[in-house]
């Protein structure tokens, strides 16, 4: 059994290093990006170099946020294991949402761009504030904030843990109010989407942090049950 922790922790300290940095990385990145917004959305070929480089860490940082809400699971208590489940499916659903929005645009989009063969790609480069690429980065930022709500129960003694569990709830509630007050003000996708990725890029480098210092401890007696 201690080896079975051993594994968990050592699995999930470097997924949250590595979630962490990815996180803060991608957001470094992005706060420079100059998206075009006006319409047919031309492609500047000088801003094509920095609009995609964020994209590189946020893929990545995908399937790191899978790991580590796997180690998650594994290390919640049986008795909370049903909504560690339910946390990691959903994280599952926003990093697929996620991985494959960004892969079109360096697969598709970006390609496209610099041959020339710009027909038809209004509607899915992360230029349009109302394409595609938005409205599925919007929404698996959603599910990522979803995940969050179901990862809190996990943590429940220590102040360490509370402090997780807290971060995480309030991820959700400021994510869903952010979308109930942004639709009532007549919805707006691309401000939606800017939230969201704050709050959810925010929490990533947070919880990442936490999550390294509790799974760094090298026994398990912060854990709920052994």
């Amino acid at each position: 059994m201690n080896r079975e922790y051993s594994e968990i922790h050592r699995v999930g300290f470097w997924a949250a290093v590595l979630t962490a940095g990815l996180a803060a990385l991608s957001f470094s990145i992005a706060i420079f990006a100059t998206p075009l917004n006006r319409y047919p959305y031309p492609y500047v070929p000088a801003f094509i170099s920095i609009d995609y480089a964020w994209l590189i860490p946020a893929f990545i940082l995908m399937p790191a946020f899978v790991v580590v809400t796997a180690s998650v699971h594994a290390y919640a208590p049986k008795e909370k294991k049903i909504y560690s489940r339910i946390g990691l499916s959903f994280a599952i659903v926003s990093a697929v949402l996620l991985m494959a929005d960004f892969f079109v645009q360096w697969a598709v989009i970006l390609p496209s761009t610099l041959s020339g063969e710009t027909a038809g790609l209004s509607l899915f480069t992360q230029y349009n504030p109302h394409g595609l690429f938005v409205a599925i980065e919007a929404l698996g930022y959603l599910m990522m904030s979803t995940a969050f709500l179901f990862l809190a129960p996990v943590f429940a003694t220590g102040r360490l843990q509370q402090s997780l569990r807290w971060l995480f709830v309030a991820s959700f509630v400021l994510a869903v109010g952010a979308l109930i007050v942004l639709s009532l003000a007549g919805f707006e996708i691309v401000l939606f989407e800017v939230v969201a990725i704050t709050i959810d890029w925010t929490v990533l480098i947070v919880a990442g942090v936490l999550l390294g210092l509790l799974f760094g401890r090298s026994s398990g007696q912060d854990r709920g049950t052994a």
